[in-house]
């Protein structure tokens, strides 16, 4: 999807002019993939702009860098400042948010520890990944023959860069067959997750989903849907998914934070329950877009208002000072 500029993205601890946000040719997180990232939104609520979990995110942020060996060289609280000022800076009462940390320019060669590392945080608007008619009336999934990455190869916990090589041959693949998404299977050939989406599956009322032993990133969009569902009386079980149980499952959606919840109606050509989104994916999904928007009461603390202050001074470098 295409990206429409805002006017600042927060670069190494200041505001920069959207055209100005430049990395060098040899930084070391291009070559290598070194860095980690989140994926937020904010939305409009009556009380102003909101995040969604943000020190979740900020919190898994952090513990990506750990697992990684890359020492963030800022607080998260400071990171959450950051963001609330870039939010503030760009007018902005929805976006997307991208925090990112890489290891940036100074070292080359696969030992990483001696390059700098760097951070920026962009916020732009941005639409539903898999579009919101896909929100509506659900989509098309294939089954990847691409593998999701293994514990014994790289670290399916963090959110790394180099990391999603994985998700986009999967993507591609499903693309060009003619579907919306792709359903990674794990090493031992169960379900784990879409591209950039956790899978649930609903199966004689029951909701399953694949354990963080399958390989999963341990989604906080997935932990807000659990926590939903179980609170409207739904039982939902973290067990090993076999793919046959996803055609023979009465419903099927996704979530991630990009994507939001997304009906899955059709997996490799076999309709999913009626062909058409499930009663309680609908039921989960009105819910979990009351919380988003700050509609739900229980679900409050999740939000991170954002205080926009009439006539803030944006403090700001490169081309956009006046």
């Amino acid at each position: 999807m295409e990206v429409e500029p805002a006017d600042f993205i927060w670069q190494n601890g200041e505001l920069v002019a959207w055209e100005d946000a430049k990395v060098h040719v040899l930084t070391h997180g291009l070559h290598y993939g070194t860095g980690v990232f989140e994926g937020e939104r904010a939305y409009e609520t009556s009380r102003g702009p909101a995040i969604f979990r943000h020190r979740d995110h900020l919190d898994r942020l952090f513990k990506s860098a750990e697992l990684y060996y890359m020492p963030i060289p800022y607080t998260l609280a400071e990171l959450r400042a950051a963001t609330h000022e870039l939010i503030v800076a760009n007018d902005l009462r929805e976006c997307y948010i991208r925090p990112l940390a890489f290891r940036g320019y100074g070292q080359m060669g696969l030992y990483p520890l001696d390059a700098p590392v760097e951070v920026a945080i962009a916020a732009w608007v941005w639409g539903a990944y898999l579009g919101e008619e896909g929100k509506k009336r659900g989509i098309r999934a294939k089954i990847s023959s691409w593998r999701r990455i293994g514990h014994d190869s790289l670290i399916p916990h963090a959110k790394a860069s180099g990391q999603y090589l994985n998700s986009a041959l999967a993507k591609i693949e499903a693309s060009k067959a003619g579907y919306e998404e792709a359903i990674l299977l794990d090493s031992r050939g169960f379900v784990c997750e879409g591209t950039g989406e956790n899978v649930y599956a609903v199966r004689d009322g029951q909701i399953v989903t694949p354990p963080q032993t399958a390989g999963i990133l341990d989604g906080i969009c997935r932990k807000s849907i659990v926590q939903i569902a179980r609170d409207l009386g739904f039982e939902v079980v973290e067990r090993d998914l076999a793919r046959a149980e996803l055609y023979l499952a009465e419903e099927v959606f996704l979530s991630g934070t990009a994507a939001e919840l997304v009906p899955v109606r059709e997996i490799d050509d076999h309709a999913i329950g009626g062909g058409g989104p499930g009663p309680i994916t609908r039921q989960i999904q009105r819910v979990y877009d009351d919380a988003l928007h700050g509609r739900d009461q229980r679900y409050a603390n999740w939000l991170d208002l954002v205080e926009v202050p009439a006539g803030h001074t944006v403090r700001m470098t490169g081309s956009a000072q006046p």
